[in-house]
């Protein structure tokens, strides 16, 4: 094995210590690479450390494990079968993050396999692939996505009451759910709004509270649209 960089292993062979060690290590290293570049790639969105250290070591596990089952079908069918027993729980993340597990997955299989230079370069590739796209914000749209929550007296009829205002501070928006509160007194409002950047959201504040009697307002910032407040 590892008889020379740019071939995989081609025969079911006793593994020595040195090429196990320059293999987690070539693992380690390009792991280490893509979580830096995941970092760097997440510093508006405060990046996960569990996350981040998951990419460093994901590799080195994909690694040993190809070097366990080299070609024997029947270790890779036990692997199948002990893998397939572990439940893996997680909330819903960004897609993006899927995109770097497979990167890593994909390192640490190169790795295991023995090409390692390969898994070098295409660690770079991807990670200057990667920092290209987030610095010229590819796909970013110039809007930003707000939850509003109106709270009225239950005389006004809400159903056209600030379509106006509406109108005039948002490119979108729809009312997503109406409830009472209050004993009936007052009605509560949920909108989601989709505004321009740089717009101003106390100049749009002051207009909704002219025409609900300055009940409570509620904005919240960066939120997803069916979210609950």
């Amino acid at each position: 094995m590892l008889d020379s960089i740019f071939t995989g292993t081609t025969a079911d062979a006793v593994i020595s210590v040195p090429n196990l060690l320059i293999a987690i290590a070539a693992a380690f290293f390009t792991g280490l690479a893509i979580s830096f570049i995941y970092m760097k790639t997440h510093k508006s969105q405060t990046p996960s450390q569990s996350f981040a250290i998951t990419l460093v070591l994901l590799p080195v596990v994909i690694t040993v494990i190809i070097l366990l089952v080299g070609n024997s079908v029947a270790r890779a069918f036990s692997l199948a079968g002990a893998f397939s027993i572990i439940r893996f729980r997680s909330a819903p993340g960004d897609p993006k993050d899927i995109t770097f597990v497979l990167f890593s997955m994909a390192v640490g299989l190169a790795c295991g396999m023995g090409y390692i230079v390969y898994a070098a370069i295409v660690a770079i590739a991807l990670c200057a692939m990667l920092l290209l796209l987030e610095v010229f914000k590819f796909g970013k749209i110039n809007t930003t996505t707000k939850q509003l929550k109106i709270t009225i007296p239950e005389n006004l009829n809400y159903e056209e009451a600030f379509d106006e205002i509406l109108q005039k501070h948002t490119t979108s928006y729809k009312l997503q759910k109406v409830k009472t509160t209050d004993l009936g007194s007052l009605y509560e409002l949920h909108y989601g709004v989709i505004t321009q950047n740089g717009a101003s959201d106390k100049e749009f504040i002051d207009a909704l509270r002219c025409r609900n009697g300055n009940l409570n307002i509620t904005l919240v910032l960066d939120a997803p649209q069916n979210a609950e407040f």
